[in-house]
């Protein structure tokens, strides 16, 4: 056992696997309602309400409020949305959302006014990031970077700003300076899970696990029903030899998603190291029903054979 101990132990230190929600075609769509209000209360009519998905840019939707201040949105994919809200003479607001299965989610947003030198600041800063977002979208990447630092010069507030400026440093593997955009996101919006789950991702790959899981910590508190969040916290835990805690965060990312394969390796290797032999085939045979074809099968076949002798 102590040879298999050691197997696992040198596949496992320094791996960082790290995985993303995609929702499925045939997950039940939900959807997104609100308000908008200013100050005192009121309704506003006419708000320009933009919806834009964090996991694909391109998934875009434009609504406006009607008299009573209320909006709404169908069709939407289960996910993170990132939610504009602009009226001129007023701040535009950005806030992030979870948009659910077959679910409704519900916005109520406030926006107070802005002076003219204010509000014509803010109006060229959210032209620079529609532009810079249209740019990311048709993957021009290289032109889209200067026009995001710009509406940040004019706008140096915004958190969402900053969270798109770190997804376009990533596609241009500016690594560095993507985490220092995503640290700036999180400073601005610590409730972000979007902009915790990116820097925690940056910060493992950079081998800094412990600052990483802090990160993918914030992130599962934020939204506890994230498989990939746990996955990809327990990889960390992993990392830093804390197996038990990786244990715990394997064994929820599969009660969250039962079909989540590379879970069930790693629950499978970390149960070996414990002497828990059935739990351990019960994992890797698992894993070998959801992934056959995996880099990790024959590994994980060669582990059986010696755990049923």
């Amino acid at each position: 056992m102590k040879k298999f101990n050691l197997l696992i132990r040198l596949w496992l230190v320094g791996i960082v696997i790290f995985c993303s929600a995609s929702a499925a075609p045939g997950q039940v769509q939900g959807k997104l309602k609100g308000k908008v209000a200013d100050a005192q209360g009121n309704p506003l009519e006419k708000v320009e309400v933009t919806v834009v998905s964090v996991a694909t840019a391109s998934k875009r939707y434009e609504t406006t409020t009607g008299k009573d201040g209320r909006f709404s949105q169908i069709g939407l994919q289960p996910g993170y949305y990132q939610v504009i809200v602009k009226k001129e003479g007023f701040v535009p607001r950005t806030q992030e959302v979870h948009v659910g299965i077959a679910s409704e989610t519900e916005l109520d947003v406030t926006l107070v006014t802005a002076d003219q030198a204010v509000a014509r600041s803010l109006s060229e800063a959210d032209k620079n990031f529609v532009k810079a977002t249209r740019l990311y979208n048709e993957q021009k990447y290289e032109e889209a970077l200067p026009v995001f630092e710009e509406a940040i010069g004019l706008n140096p507030d915004n958190w969402a700003y900053y969270f798109n400026l770190g997804l376009t440093c990533k596609k241009l593997n500016r690594l560095p300076e993507a985490r220092q955009a995503f640290e700036k996101a999180v400073t601005l919006n610590p409730q972000s899970f979007s902009s915790n789950k990116e820097l925690g991702e940056l910060l493992a790959k950079e081998g800094d696990f412990e600052r990483a899981a802090d990160y993918y910590h914030r992130a599962v508190e934020i939204n506890p029903a994230d498989p990939d969040g746990h996955y990809n916290l327990g990889v960390c835990l992993v990392n830093l030899g804390k197996g038990e805690e990786a244990l715990i965060q394997f064994q929820k990312t599969v009660e969250l998603k039962p079909d989540y394969a590379e879970a069930y390796f790693q629950l499978g290797s970390l149960y070996i190291s414990q002497n828990k032999t059935q739990e351990a085939i019960s994992s890797l045979e698992k894993f070998l029903q959801l992934a056959p074809q995996s880099d990790k099968a024959p590994l994980a076949r060669q582990l059986l054979d010696f755990l049923k002798k």
